[in-house]
C-alpha cells in the first residue's frame, strides 16, 4: 500500500543565498534512508525560491519605478523551478517524472519521489503543496522552512509572542490574514491557509535544516514543531 507524504521544502533551506550543498547531502541521505525503510513509501517535494527569488525580486523593485505583483511573482516562480530542477537531479534515481509546474494536473507519479515547483502568480509554493496533497489524497503536509515553530504573533514586532505546539486553522487565518503579497514572510501562505482549512488538512511546520527532527516527523515520532489543523 502506498504511503505518500508531501514535503514543502523552503527555498530558504535549499538556497538561502547560494545553494546549501551541506544541507542537500544530509537531506538526500535521510530521505533515501526513509524510502528504503518501506517499499510503499513515496514523497512529493514542493520547493520554494529562496535567496535567488528574493535577490531577483529586490533587483526588479529597485529598477522599475512602479513594480507590479504579477511580475514579482513570476520572478519568484522561476527561482522555484531552478531549485526544483536541482532537487530532481539530486534524487535522479528515485525521480523519473519531470518537475511539476501545475499541481492540479497530478494524481499519480511513477517514481518514489516527485518534485514540484511554482505554478502561477497569486500565491506561494505553500499553496501548491496543499493542492498537490488534495489531488494525490495526502492528508498531511510537512512544511520545512527556516523557522522551528509558528509564533502567536510576529516575534519581531511583539516581544510577548510565544512559540506554539498546536494552532487551529481559524487562529492561523487570523495570524496570516487573507491577502498574498509576493515575498511576504509568514509561517504559511494566506491563500494556502484558506484552502488547507477548507480541506481540513494537517500541516506540520518545522525547521527544515534539523535533519534528525525531520526524520522523527516522517516516522511519526515526537518532534519539535507546530501542528496546524482543524479545531
Amino acid at each position: 500500500m502506498e504511503n505518500i507524504k508531501v514535503l514543502s521544502v523552503g527555498g530558504s533551506i535549499v538556497a538561502p543565498d547560494a545553494v546549501d550543498k551541506t544541507f542537500l547531502v544530509s537531506f538526500r541521505q535521510a530521505i533515501l534512508e526513509y524510502l528504503d525503510g518501506d517499499a510503499g513509501r513515496k514523497l512529493v517535494f514542493v520547493v520554494g525560491g529562496g535567496g535567488p527569488a528574493r535577490a531577483y525580486q529586490k533587483a526588479y523593485r529597485e529598477i522599475v519605478k512602479n513594480p507590479n505583483s504579477n511580475s514579482q511573482d513570476w520572478i519568484g516562480i522561476m527561482a522555484t523551478r531552478l531549485n526544483g530542477e536541482l532537487l530532481k537531479g539530486v534524487f535522479a534515481d528515485e525521480c523519473s517524472d519531470p518537475v511539476v509546474t501545475d499541481p492540479t494536473s497530478i494524481k499519480t507519479f511513477k517514481g518514489r519521489i516527485l518534485v514540484a515547483a511554482g505554478w502561477k502568480p497569486g500565491f506561494s509554493t505553500d499553496n501548491d503543496s496543499v493542492l498537490l496533497a488534495e489531488n494525490i489524497g495526502a492528508d498531511t503536509v510537512i512544511n520545512l522552512s527556516n523557522i522551528k515553530k509558528v509564533y502567536s504573533a510576529d516575534p519581531k514586532l511583539d516581544p510577548k509572542a510565544v512559540p506554539l505546539d498546536n494552532i487551529s486553522w481559524a487562529e492561523m487565518r487570523k495570524l496570516v490574514g487573507d491577502i498574498w503579497i509576493p515575498g511576504v514572510n509568514v509561517p504559511f501562505d494566506p491563500v494556502a491557509t484558506k484552502r488547507a482549512s477548507e480541506l481540513n488538512l494537517t500541516v506540520i511546520t518545522a525547521a527544515g535544516n534539523d535533519i534528525e527532527n525531520m526524520k522523527h516527523i516522517l516516522s511519526g515520532d515526537d518532534f519539535e514543531g507546530t501542528t496546524i489543523g482543524p479545531e
